[in-house]
């Protein structure tokens, strides 16, 4: 695998992680805390609820959904 995929991996599972952590949180609180665009947030966003990881109660809000996910390391 390609460092930069793996890379974009590790950082969505680490806001799948956060926002599971941490109930619902904002667009704005990712981007603050990853120290990362608002676009590339949205973009992990998207991915994580393609996957039906993530939803999105009103717009720039996140929480997590009921799937049940297996974590590797």
């Amino acid at each position: 695998m390609k460092p930069s995929t793996n890379r974009m991996l590790n950082r969505i599972k680490c806001i799948y992680m956060f926002i599971r952590n941490n109930g619902t949180v904002t667009t704005q609180e990712l981007v603050e805390e990853f120290g990362i665009t608002p676009r590339t947030i949205q973009r992990d966003l998207n991915v994580l609820a393609y996957n039906d990881l993530v939803i999105s109660p009103s717009r720039g809000k996140w929480t997590t959904t009921q799937k049940k996910v297996k974590m590797s390391s």
